[in-house]
C-alpha cells in the first residue's frame, strides 16, 4: 500500500468549520486542533513559510505528520466541544489545553424539587435530574444564566428549601431579581411555569425572547439611551454565543475517540494468523534496554493481556552483569531472569507437572496453567499460594533485531523455553524477526497486527526510559558530590551523566574530568582532591 500523501488529500478538504487530528506514520494521534476553515487551516501546515517561521515545538509537530484525518462540524461551539472531547481521548503529545480531568459546563435542574433551581455542573449523573449543555464557552454561559434568573425571577439561594428565615437574609426580591416563591409572592405553581419556560429558553426555544431584546436594543439606540443599548447588546450575544445550537458528542455516536480504530481481538487473531502460533497470544511480554551511560543501563518488561496493557505485571530491571553499553548481553540478562525466576516460583509452589522428567518445562508449565485455572474456577485456591501464580506468555517480543533476539533465544533454550514463541521487532523499518528465519517479516503499517506490536513495544519503551529516568534523579540528588566546593547542581548531573557513578568519576584522570562541560582545569583538580579526602 503506498503512502499517504496529505498535500494531495488536501484538496479534497472542504472550507467548512471542524476538528482535524495529526497522526505520525505509526498512525498515533500526535496533535488535535479546530478550525473555522479546515483547509486552509490544514494548508497552513504545509507551507514551507510556516516551517521556517514556526517555533521549535510546531517544528518538531510538522516534521512528525505523516497523515491527518478530519471530521466536518455544524458550527464552532461544536468543533470546541468535539476539539475537547478528541483530546481527552487520545491525549496527544503536541496538545496542553483539555489534558486534564476539566470537562464543559452544564447547567442542571431537579424539577422534583419543591423550589427548583439552576446551577452549573461539569458531571452528568443519573440523578433524576435535567441537564442542558455542554456549552463550549463558560463565560457566556454563566452571563446568559444571569439574566436568565433575573428574566424568569428565579431563585438562586442555595438552600434546599427556603422560607422565613432564609428571606430575611436575602436581597434578590428587594431589587426585583427574584419572585420570592419562598414567602408565597407566588404560587408554587406559577414558580414551576416560570422554571418550565426557563427550561423551554435553555432548550433553544428561545426565538421570541431574543427578537423581543433587539427590538428592545434599536429602541433604547433610537431613544440615545446608549448604555441601555449596550447593555442588552452584550446580553444578546451572550445568549445568541450560549444558545448556537450544538451536538454532543458521545461514543456511539459518530465521533472518533481513542482506540476507534482499535479491534484487540481482531488483531490477536490477525497476528496468531501471521506468525503461525498454535494458541493466541492472549498474554505478550516485550522487554527494552534503556542506556544513559556505561554504568547506568535498565531493562523493562510490560505485559499485555487480551491485547490490553497489565500494568500490574510490568517489571522494572537494573542490568546487574554486564558492563559497559551492550543490549545484546544486557537483553539476554533480563530475559534469563524473568523467565527462571517464573519456573523457580511455579516449583516453590508445588508444580507436579514440573516434577515429570518426560515433559519440557514449557509443556509442564502449560499443564500447571491449566491446572491452577481449574482449580481456581472451583474456588479451591481461594486465599491460598496458588493465587500468586504467574504463567508463561503466549508470545515473546524483544525490542530490536537478530543480535537481541539470538541473546533471547539462547536464554530461553538454557532453560527449556525453546518452543516459547518469541520475536524481534526492529524499529527502523517495523520489522519483524523470527527465530531460524534469514528474512525479516515487514507487514503494512495498516495492519492490526503490527499496530498491536507497536503499541507494547512503545509501552516497554516508555517504561523503561522511565526508570531510567528516576534512578538519574535519585543519583543525581543523593550525591557526596553535594558537598565539593565549585560543584553546583547542574556540573553534578554533567559530572554523572558523562561517567554515570561517584566510583568511576573517582578513577577518571584530571584530564577527562575536564573536558566535561563547565568543569574547567583547576575544578577538575579541585573535584580529584576533594574525593580522595571522601576515601
Amino acid at each position: 500500500m503506498e503512502d499517504p500523501n496529505p498535500k494531495a488529500k488536501l484538496r479534497d478538504v472542504p472550507h467548512l468549520p471542524g476538528v482535524y487530528l495529526m497522526k505520525d506514520r505509526f498512525g498515533s494521534v500526535i496533535y488535535v486542533g479546530k478550525a473555522k476553515s479546515l483547509r486552509k487551516r490544514l494548508s497552513s501546515y504545509f507551507s514551507p513559510s510556516r516551517s521556517r517561521m514556526a517555533d521549535v515545538k510546531t517544528r518538531a509537530l510538522i516534521k512528525s505528520i505523516w497523515d491527518f484525518d478530519y471530521h466536518v462540524v455544524r458550527n464552532e461551539p461544536e468543533s470546541l466541544l468535539l476539539e475537547g472531547k478528541l483530546i481527552k481521548d487520545y491525549r496527544p503529545k503536541y496538545n496542553i489545553s483539555f489534558r486534564d480531568d476539566k470537562r464543559f459546563l452544564l447547567i442542571k435542574v431537579h424539577l422534583d424539587d419543591p423550589c427548583p433551581r439552576f446551577h452549573f455542573s461539569r458531571v452528568r449523573k443519573e440523578d433524576g435530574a435535567r441537564y442542558f449543555g455542554p456549552f463550549a464557552h463558560s463565560g457566556a454561559l454563566r452571563s446568559a444564566i444571569s439574566w436568565m434568573n433575573r428574566q424568569f425571577g428565579l431563585r438562586t439561594c442555595r438552600a434546599p428549601l427556603p422560607g422565613e428565615p432564609e428571606y430575611r437574609h436575602c436581597n434578590a426580591d428587594i431589587i426585583r431579581n427574584c419572585s420570592a416563591p419562598c414567602i408565597g409572592r407566588v404560587s408554587p405553581a406559577e414558580y414551576r411555569a416560570r422554571v418550565e419556560r426557563a427550561c423551554d429558553f435553555l432548550s433553544g426555544k428561545s426565538g421570541e425572547l431574543l427578537d423581543q431584546l433587539e427590538t428592545e436594543m434599536r429602541e433604547a439606540a433610537a431613544a440615545l439611551d446608549f448604555e441601555r443599548a449596550a447593555a442588552l447588546r452584550d446580553v444578546l450575544a451572550d445568549l445568541r454565543q450560549t444558545m448556537t445550537p450544538a451536538r454532543q458528542f458521545r461514543r456511539g455516536r459518530g465521533v472518533p475517540r481513542a482506540g476507534a480504530n482499535i479491534d484487540p481481538e481482531a488483531d490477536l487473531t490477525e497476528l496468531r494468523e501471521i506468525l503461525q502460533l498454535s494458541r493466541a497470544p492472549v498474554v505478550m511480554e516485550c522487554f527494552d534496554i534503556s542506556n544513559i551511560s556505561d554504568t547506568h543501563c535498565v531493562a523493562s518488561m510490560v505485559r499485555f493481556r487480551n491485547g490490553m496493557p497489565d500494568p500490574a505485571n510490568y517489571r522494572r530491571y537494573r542490568i546487574k552483569t554486564v558492563t559497559g553499553q551492550d543490549d545484546f548481553a544486557s537483553m539476554a540478562e533480563v530475559v534469563r531472569r524473568r523467565y527462571a525466576r517464573i519456573l523457580l516460583e511455579a516449583r516453590e509452589q508445588g508444580g507436579g507437572p514440573l516434577e515429570d522428567t518426560q515433559l519440557g518445562p514449557l509443556e509442564a508449565m502449560r499443564r500447571l496453567e491449566q491446572e491452577v485455572e481449574a482449580r481456581q474456577a472451583r474456588g479451591v485456591d481461594a486465599g491460598g499460594k496458588r493465587k500468586t501464580f504467574v504463567r508463561l506468555p503466549d508470545l515473546v517480543i524483544v525490542d530490536g533485531g537478530k543480535g537481541q533476539l539470538s541473546s533471547a533465544c539462547r536464554e530461553l533454550q538454557r532453560l527449556g523455553l525453546h518452543d516459547l514463541p518469541i520475536i524481534g521487532l526492529a524499529k527502523k523499518r517495523e520489522e519483524i524477526f523470527r527465530p531460524g528465519e534469514t528474512d525479516p517479516l515487514v507487514l503494512n503499517h495498516d495492519q492490526g497486527a503490527l499496530k498491536m506490536l507497536q503499541r507494547i513495544r512503545d509501552e516497554a519503551h516508555r517504561w523503561a526510559n522511565g526508570y531510567n529516568e528516576l534512578l538519574m534523579k535519585r543519583r543525581i540528588t543523593e550525591s557526596v558530590l553535594d558537598d565539593c566546593p565549585g560543584v553546583s547542581a547542574r556540573r553534578k548531573a554533567a559530572l554523572l551523566q558523562h561517567f554515570g557513578s561517584v566510583a568511576k568519576l573517582r578513577k577518571a584522570p584530571v584530564e577527562e574530568i575536564a573536558a566535561v562541560e563547565g568543569i574547567g582545569r583547576a575544578l577538575a583538580e579541585g573535584i580529584v582532591r576533594f574525593l580522595e579526602t571522601r576515601g
